[in-house]
């Protein structure tokens, strides 16, 4: 397939998370790059604003592992999926696009982008946030709020209040991913770990305690 660069010999590759499908970055390839990505199973972009090749994770070791690269039908802009090693942006987010511009009322709110809000919160602290609260009391506080939220759902389970439960284990899930912001355990190795178990038809923990 050939590879239609534009007039300064680039095309855009948007980079993609192989496991969630998170959009992570927009960047540019030119042939050299092209080829060196293919060659070695790597990230490597074109920097426009350094005019260089730029080796994804060379210097942060947060590289990007090739799983598959496809063209658009004008075969003038690429997708790669990746599956990486760090976070993504260089300012520390697990994807370069956190900026929300525009976000339809009632839109459901999806867990990665709670846990990337989350993450903003741990990084620039906000009065009156609650979140940052949390960070700023640290581990036992966030610790103490998991165990209160789980007893919690599991009186809701217990009684088979349907509205009760529902509404617990946000609280649960949210306090969760707290946890998970505060030992810096990106979200993305909770999801990897659930896809290699299998986990809705095996009983992962059942089975460990069996071969010991």
């Amino acid at each position: 397939m050939d590879i239609k660069f534009d007039a300064q010999g680039l095309v855009p590759v948007i980079v993609q998370d192989y496991d969630t499908n998170q959009v992570l970055t927009l960047a540019y390839m030119n042939e050299e790059s092209l080829q060196i990505t293919l060659n070695e199973g790597k990230m490597t972009f074109y920097s426009r604003s350094r005019q260089k090749l730029w080796r994804k994770g060379e210097t942060s070791g947060n590289y990007q592992q090739l799983i598959s690269l496809t063209a658009d039908c004008d075969q003038d802009a690429l997708v790669a999926k990746v599956i990486k090693d760090g976070p993504a942006c260089h300012q520390g987010t697990e994807s370069c696009f956190n900026e929300v511009v525009y976000k339809k009322q009632g839109d459901p709110l999806s867990l990665n982008s709670l846990f990337e809000l989350i993450g903003e919160r741990k990084r620039s602290p906000q009065s009156g946030s609650y979140t940052s609260y949390l960070f700023d009391k640290g581990l036992e506080k966030i610790l103490k709020k998991v165990g209160e939220e789980s007893a919690e759902v599991i009186i809701a389970g217990l009684k088979k209040d349907r509205e009760e439960t529902v509404y617990e284990s946000a609280d649960l899930i949210y306090h969760l991913l707290v946890l998970l912001t505060e030992l810096e355990i990106p979200f993305t190795e909770i999801q990897s770990e659930l896809s290699k178990r299998h986990v809705v038809d095996h009983k992962v923990k059942q089975e460990r305690l069996g071969q010991e």
